[in-house]
């Protein structure tokens, strides 16, 4: 029994890489390796279980008799000492003595003593038996190849660092090349975002043949530094350039759209609006792409600037001298350049630009903060604020009084020699019809105090008679009592107020300053037809639908009527553009689906400047034409229009060094309505003479009040 189980266990084991060495013909080796294994048994195992055997000799008998128990021990020992997993890992001679070792059994189980077992008999052993006698001094290193090896997590950046060290050992005059082809994009990525100007007109090659002179001191403060703050110093400073960077880049996007800088403090909510105005003109998919990838920019932006940072200041540590001398001769010639005032295509050599866009920032930011106190002590002074209702607009009594802002309609739509023509005939053609139905204008300019977009700061500088340059202005002034020219009609008690918003499409919390009674948005006005890009209907229809639900209507307990209308059609990025039909067949909008598929794709009119500008021309002309033909169509002998615009395009359609004025013209039918203001020195008709009055967009509540009767009655803060 103890001998068949000795034989069986090695039989399974050891046989297979035994076998893979006998030459073929040969005779089965197994039964002398069975022979070997039996005979290496006290040998191996005696220092082991000496002490145990010699105590209690018979016990060991019952022990080797169960197999079960037998393999419980092996396994034991498996556990406790590390075993080979995987002998044909290793040579096959060690690998066969190692689980000989672990296999044989206990010495007791033969029923030998204490002392030394016999020599096994080696004679019988065929071939390249006699090896595996130093099986117990195998060698280690193999010994160790064999154990199992600990699974560790081997991090991308590791595994990328391990590749790179072979590959540039296999190809050293290649990694020297490459790694001089990396240091030197390092340090144009670094020199370009030092000189980076902040505006698209600036950018060309002679901005970037600069020496900025904070590299100069930044190589000085590395050059002084031991290791570790320099890299943590290198890489901060990185970040810091990227966050510079995106700021330039920022100003570049809102002074090309919006006519102005990148404000850090207030501008964050305007990224949520561009995002609307994308979806709302592209596509949620195309606008979600774009997001993506502009984040993913921003980062890279980030992580390149403080990788090439690092590397450049591991450069100048590494050869110190060189460095050093580089740096002084780099900052003589720096201060040379600046004391001579030394210039490349008329652009200064030497360069503080980013120093100076922190100082920029800085000040704007703490100017922001001090505006916001000072605009609240502002906002409280009120020339009418005190005055009796019955004292407000006493010479409107009884008009059908309407105010309406044109989306984009500025002073470019008029005098811009790829726009101006159309616009012109129109307005032109549009001031004869009128006259020929009895109604007559008078127009003139208005600087709006936005540019480009943000039109409800344009809406509200033209009511508040504050200048609303900016989104905390905004918030303050809806948050005051200030009064707004609307809500002095409101005041009065005599009119009835109303509001046709086609482009709000969420709540409206300014409906209450506005002193508007009720308020019609895009979702109350019945439209079925597509929208037209950020539109969300065509400036006709909404048009009819305010003359359908508030015009023909008259108001309750003989009042008069106060409405304030904001359309939308010249809205960018004017494609595609709605076309005017009949008032008769506009129904619930339907009408529109075959215009709006006609139409051009935004995607094209906004790549390209020209067609932009041609298409806003269009887009206002048909504004003013759906405007006028309503008027036309359904204004009565005491209809007063005011309409104007909010603002100019952007600065790619209207020009980088555009004004910001829009139009603004009085139409009625009544002369003593636009005799009240003879005094303005406004040009006849809707096309404002080039020379005609300009004035703050600011100052035509006060002077609109004052021309028709208002009485002031201060109200200081």
């Amino acid at each position: 029994m103890p001998q068949h189980t000795s034989t069986r266990q090695p039989s399974s084991t050891a046989a297979g890489p035994r076998r893979e060495e006998t030459e073929p013909g040969a005779p089965d080796p197994a039964p002398a390796e069975e022979a070997e294994a039996k005979a290496a048994v006290p040998e191996q195992r005696e220092p082991e279980r000496a002490p145990r055997e010699t105590a209690e000799p018979e016990t060991a008998e019952p022990e080797v008799a169960e197999p079960a128990s037998w393999e419980a021990e092996s396994t034991e020992a498996e556990s406790t000492e590390p075993e080979p997993r995987a002998p044909e890992l290793r040579e096959p001679e060690a690998a066969e003595a190692e689980v000989t070792k672990a296999e044989v059994p206990d010495p007791e189980a033969h029923g030998s003593d204490a002392g030394p077992a016999p020599e096994p008999d080696r004679a019988s052993e065929p071939g390249p038996a006699p090896a595996a006698a130093p099986a117990p001094e195998a060698d280690p290193a193999a010994a160790d190849t064999a154990r199992p090896a600990r699974r560790s997590v081997r991090w991308p950046w590791k595994v990328w660092s391990a590749w790179a060290g072979r590959w540039r050992e296999r190809h050293p005059a290649g990694a020297r090349a490459l790694s001089v082809t990396v240091t030197v994009l390092a340090a144009v990525l670094v020199v370009a975002a030092l000189v980076m100007p902040n505006s698209v007109v600036n950018l060309g090659p002679a901005k970037f043949l600069r020496i900025p002179g904070e590299a100069v001191i930044g190589a000085a403060v590395m050059l002084a530094l031991p290791r570790r703050p320099r890299v943590v110093l290198a890489a901060v400073s990185g970040v810091a350039l990227g966050a510079m960077t995106l700021l330039n880049a920022l100003d570049m996007g809102f002074n090309q759209y919006l006519g102005r800088s990148f404000n850090l403090v207030l501008d964050w909510s305007l990224l949520t609006d561009a995002e609307s105005y994308l979806e709302d003109s592209l596509g949620r998919t195309a606008t979600l792409a774009a997001v993506a990838g502009v984040i993913a920019l921003v980062l890279l932006l980030f992580v390149l600037l403080a990788l090439s940072t690092v590397r450049l200041s591991n450069l100048l540590a590494r050869h110190t001298g060189t460095a050093t001398r580089g740096t002084l001769i780099a900052g003589v010639v720096w201060i040379t350049c600046t004391s001579l005032g030394l210039q490349v295509s008329g652009v200064p050599l030497a360069s503080d630009r980013t120093a100076t866009a922190l100082k920029v920032q800085a000040r704007r930011v703490s100017d922001t903060l001090r505006d916001e106190a000072e605009f609240r002590k502002v906002a409280r002074v009120d020339a009418f604020g005190n005055t009796p209702g019955s004292q407000l607009v006493p010479d409107l009594r009884g008009k059908d009084m309407i105010f309406t802002f044109i989306e984009s309609y500025g002073r470019s739509a008029i005098e811009d020699p790829i726009m101006a023509p159309g616009v012109d005939r129109t307005l032109d053609v549009r001031t004869k019809a009128l006259a020929a139905a009895g109604f007559h204008a008078k127009s003139g300019w208005l600087t709006s105090a936005t540019y480009g977009g943000s039109s409800w700061l344009g809406h509200s500088t033209t009511m508040s008679g504050l200048w609303i340059s900016n989104q905390q202005r905004y918030r303050t002034v809806m948050a005051s009592d200030h009064m707004s020219l609307t809500d002095a009609f409101e005041r009065t008690g005599a009119f009835d107020t109303v509001g046709v918003m086609p482009g709000v499409q969420k709540g409206w919390p300014e409906q209450k300053w506005y002193g508007l009674g009720k308020v019609y948005n895009a979702f109350q006005l019945g439209y079925k037809g597509p929208k037209f890009s950020w539109s969300t209907m065509p400036d006709q229809y909404a048009l009819q639908q305010y003359q359908e639900r508030v015009h023909s209507k008259r108001p309750a307990g003989g009042k008069s009527r106060m409405s304030l209308l904001i359309l939308t059609s010249s809205h960018q990025p004017w494609a595609p553009i709605p076309k005017t039909v009949g008032w008769d067949q506009l129904g619930d909008g339907s009408v529109f689906k075959g215009i709006e598929a006609a139409g051009n794709d935004p995607a094209d009119v906004i790549a390209d400047t020209t067609k932009s500008r041609e298409e806003y021309g269009k887009s206002v002309q048909y504004s003013v034409t759906a405007l006028t033909e309503w008027l036309e169509r359904y204004g009565t002998e005491d209809t007063v229009l005011v309409f104007l615009g909010d603002h100019q395009p952007i600065a790619r359609v209207s020009g980088n060094h555009a004004s910001r004025d829009v139009p603004v013209s009085i139409v009625a039918k009544d002369p003593r309505v636009l005799d009240k203001v003879a005094d303005w020195h406004w040009t006849d008709g809707l096309r404002p003479a080039h020379d005609a009055p300009v004035w703050k967009m600011s100052s035509f509540r006060d002077r609109f009040l004052t021309a028709y009767g208002s009485t002031p009655h201060p109200r200081k803060g």
